[in-house]
């Protein structure tokens, strides 16, 4: 198996929105929808305690064998009483929120952050044509690109397509439930979403 940093694809392109968004002080983080565990190993380098929930047993299984030093590796549902409310100083997920109901899920999220925590999500969200053409093409282009100097590493974890919700949707969604989120089209299909919940 590759080792994590000559790994390539649109959703480890995008950890670095993640990693930018940890907070400062951060103690505890959890990685929801977590696959193989890239983006908690990523975490893990910044934060001592890192917990990686997933539904997919064979991705948490293989999480596992990877260095899981650290991380708290865990088959379940994080929309169930897994966790305790305000229990996290970052929630994060890439590529995960479509999986879900996205109402539900942000709403756990949210509620899952202690005050001063941050919730930071980059996610897949459905093109509106034709305004969203001509940023598709570019992202075709840039995704040959780097594609060809980096290849190209496939998950293994189930996937999703199409995303059941528009780019529009979610920002919509993000501006109801989180007041005062960034919300960001990325190039390469991808949105990301960055919030800190007031502190008491």
């Amino acid at each position: 198996m590759a080792a994590q940093a000559e790994r390539w694809n649109h959703n480890l392109h995008y950890h670095r929105v993640i990693l930018d968004a940890v907070p400062d002080r951060c103690r505890r983080a959890l990685d929801v929808g977590c696959g193989e565990g890239t983006l908690a190993r990523d975490l893990r380098r910044v934060v001592p305690h890192v917990v990686a929930v997933d539904l997919h047993e064979p991705s948490i299984r293989l999480a596992r064998q990877q260095d899981a030093a650290g991380i708290d590796f865990l088959v379940g549902d994080f929309l169930a009483d897994l966790f305790e409310p305000a229990s996290f100083d970052l929630v994060a997920s890439v590529a995960a929120l479509h999986h879900m109901d996205a109402r539900l899920a942000l709403r756990r999220m949210r509620d899952l952050l202690r005050p001063g925590g941050r919730l930071a999500v980059v996610g897949l969200a459905r093109a509106s044509y034709p305004a969203d053409l001509p940023r598709d093409a570019a992202g075709a282009v840039v995704h040959r690109l780097h594609k060809a100097a980096k290849g190209w590493w496939e998950i293994s974890s189930p996937t999703v397509w199409p995303p059941p919700e528009t780019y529009g949707g979610m920002r919509d969604l993000a501006a109801e439930l989180l007041p005062g989120a960034r919300f960001r089209r990325h190039l390469l299909w991808r949105y990301s979403l960055v919030w800190t919940r007031l502190a008491a």
